[in-house]
């Protein structure tokens, strides 16, 4: 496993940053995507990382089980209460079994990480995982990491709307109720949705650099949060209490 972490303004210990030259630069980033993941969990951090392949010469691969199209649609009516239509389809580059070797393993959360049929796709972060540069989650996400076994000794965080649920389901991770991400080695996770788009410039700038991470914001038109524990969402969902 490789321990090219950073030093950064989070809730664990400090690292070093590597050279923006450096040869051991991640280029192979990789999203896990299944049915009824999260829109922006996946968008916001890939468009992050858009801006930074304008820079350095990055490949990103989506992988699944199949090369079928991934919806973002729940599987169950019920979830669905207005029958609406606002869902899409993206198709996976290659599957679980094909997928090549990679640095950096992204794990969008959504309705679909609650899905007893992901076995593979827990299995496949299972594996990866020891050869990884960086394995970020966002959202719900953590709760694949977590059945894993990858987050257990470690500080995590999730959603805070599903905290209480996602944290009963496994005792050996230092679950932080109140963070927008949280580091611990070379694994970050990150609080809801719109988090994970702090949490993967936080990554960027660990990776690439002050100058590079402006950019990309400036970029996007995206005023970024760079502190770490800011999180108003855990008082709104109650989770310090949990």
């Amino acid at each position: 496993m490789s321990s090219l972490v950073c030093s950064l303004p989070s809730v664990s210990g400090t690292t070093t940053t590597p050279a923006n030259d450096s040869p051991d630069l991640p280029r192979s980033f990789e999203y896990l995507v299944y049915p009824a993941f999260e829109p922006l969990d996946f968008s916001g951090p890939f468009d992050a990382l858009n801006y930074v392949g304008s820079l350095y010469k990055l490949d990103i691969h989506l992988i699944s089980e199949t090369l079928d199209p991934v919806t973002t649609r729940p599987s169950s009516a019920g979830m669905i209460p207005q029958n609406s239509s606002t869902f899409f389809q993206i198709l996976p580059t290659t599957t679980l079994t094909t997928a090549p070797d990679l640095d950096v393993l992204i794990v969008p959360g959504g309705i679909g990480s609650r899905s007893p049929y992901l076995n593979s796709t827990i299995h496949f972060i299972r594996d990866r995982y020891p050869k990884l540069k960086y394995l970020l989650s966002v959202c719900t996400g953590a709760l694949l990491c977590s059945k894993s076994g990858v987050l257990d000794g470690r500080n995590a965080t999730t959603n805070k709307r599903s905290y209480k649920s996602i944290t009963a389901t496994n005792d050996k991770v230092h679950w932080v109720p109140e963070a927008r991400w949280v580091t611990d080695g070379n694994i970050w996770t990150t609080s809801g949705v719109s988090s994970g788009i702090d949490g993967m410039l936080a990554l960027i700038r660990c990776i690439y650099g002050d100058d590079v991470v402006t950019n990309v914001v400036n970029s996007m038109e995206y005023e970024r949060h760079v502190d770490a524990h800011y999180d108003p969402f855990a008082a709104v969902w109650n989770t310090t209490s949990a």
